[in-house]
């Protein structure tokens, strides 16, 4: 069942038509190439990086690197709940409940991808993951607002 969105007010709600089903597809495959990215900088690089770091900038990379895999898995957490709605398996009140909301908000709304100390691998893919991050949790009001309508 292939789900095309029609723009009523502010959110775009899904509307089914035959086929497989496609929603925000886009978003989640820049999430998913945004996680093997990561995940590839991590196996490649950030061993030798910690290396090269004095132990307090060690423990600052570590941070900045588990903050960044947090922002990617919660967004991916939150599409596939939204692929859930859009495909009728959860009701669009379901997207008001906290499990289904976008999660890790004190951790990831802080944006730590300037220090200079870092490696520019790491920076870049902080800054990444927290533009989609914020971009995504902009999605979250926005389809919470619109479930609220729809109970």
């Amino acid at each position: 069942m292939e789900t095309t969105l029609e723009t009523t007010g502010t959110m775009a709600e899904p509307r089914h038509a035959g086929g497989p089903v496609t929603f925000m597809n886009r978003t989640y495959d820049e999430a998913i190439d945004l996680l093997i990215e990561a995940r590839d900088w991590l196996i490649r690089a950030e061993p030798a990086e910690r290396d090269r770091l004095a132990s307090a900038d060690r423990l600052s990379m570590t941070l900045e690197a588990t903050r960044m895999t947090t922002q990617i898995t919660q967004v991916i957490a939150w599409l596939m709940v939204q692929k859930a709605i859009a495909e009728g398996e959860l009701a669009w009140s379901e997207a008001t409940r906290p499990e289904h909301r976008l999660g890790g908000r004190s951790v990831c709304f802080d944006n730590a991808s300037g220090n200079a100390q870092l490696p520019e691998e790491l920076r870049v893919l902080l800054e990444r993951s927290h533009r989609l991050y914020v971009r995504v949790s902009r999605l979250d009001e926005l389809v919470a607002a619109q479930a609220v309508g729809h109970a």
